[in-house]
């Protein structure tokens, strides 16, 4: 296992108020002990309360953001967020093939919590096709994992097990499905698995709208900590990370929405 100092590229979305996106990446990256590098794929006007609009870049532009960072920089984890079209997601899976990148975490960002779409419907396909075989982990919600099965949202646990098997069957190592969108329980259970093992994951709920940024959040503390951990604990310190995050989210004072993580939690308090 790695123990030098580790280098991660985010590839993803702006956030102007600070709480998702790449904002909330180099945030993780930061507080887990990772030199954070970015690409950007797409400029978003959002805040706490919603996303208002976005301008994708040209696919040209954001493989050549890709280029200059790995023709430069030692990589040892790649986190993907939000594509925009499938033009940028062809631009990213060649240039991780190019450049034989290793541990790919890939969020398929493909709608904001306000409901604005992040992703074109005809990218879909890409994300999926290209992509999500790419990936050393990919980390849908349930909503997402119905958009790239086709099917409709699964509402139980029992669903979600099939759901992930299928989710693995699409090509990546490891399927972590995310259960936070199931209600009935105190906790919250996520299903990690590749291909063998069914690991549940269960987190009590934190009573808290400070939420924003939490699947940003997650994936990119997964690609922090994978070069230097297996897949399997990775996820459980990235959990970690982010429940405490989430647990600490009221004391900050940011916007008039849904609040982000206190990403740096175990770093600063407010006094």
């Amino acid at each position: 296992m790695q123990t030098f100092p580790i280098n991660v590229l985010t590839i993803a979305g702006t956030d102007p108020s600070g709480g998702a996106g790449i904002q909330a990446d180099i945030k993780s990256f930061s507080a887990l002990g990772a030199y954070a590098a970015s690409a950007i794929t797409a400029v978003v006007a959002q805040n706490t309360q919603g996303v208002r609009s976005f301008v994708a870049l040209e696919p040209a532009f954001v493989a050549e953001q890709i280029d200059a960072v790995l023709e430069d920089v030692r990589i040892d984890a790649v986190k993907i967020g939000m594509v925009a079209n499938a033009g940028i997601a062809e631009a990213i899976a060649g240039r991780l093939r190019r450049h034989a990148v290793a541990n790919v975490v890939l969020d398929p960002v493909m709608v904001a919590k306000s409901g604005h779409h992040l992703l074109d419907p005809e990218a879909v396909a890409a994300v999926r096709d290209l992509l999500v075989p790419l990936a050393t982990v990919v980390t849908p919600n349930l909503p997402e994992a119905a958009v790239l099965l086709g099917a409709d949202p699964c509402w139980s646990l029992d669903e979600m097990r099939l759901r992930a098997g299928e989710l693995h069957r699409l090509g990546p190592q490891w399927v972590l499905l995310k259960g936070g969108h199931l209600e009935g329980s105190a906790e919250s259970v996520d299903l990690l698995h590749d291909g063998r093992r069914m690991i549940e994951l269960a987190a009590p709920r934190i009573d808290t709208k400070n939420d924003h940024g939490t699947g940003c959040t997650l994936s990119a503390a997964i690609a922090a900590l994978l070069p230097s951990r297996g897949v399997e604990d990775s996820v459980r310190a990235a959990k970690a990370y982010m429940h405490a995050a989430l647990a600490a989210s009221g004391d900050l004072r940011v916007g008039k929405g849904r609040g982000p993580l206190h990403h740096f939690h175990a770093l600063w308090r407010p006094t």
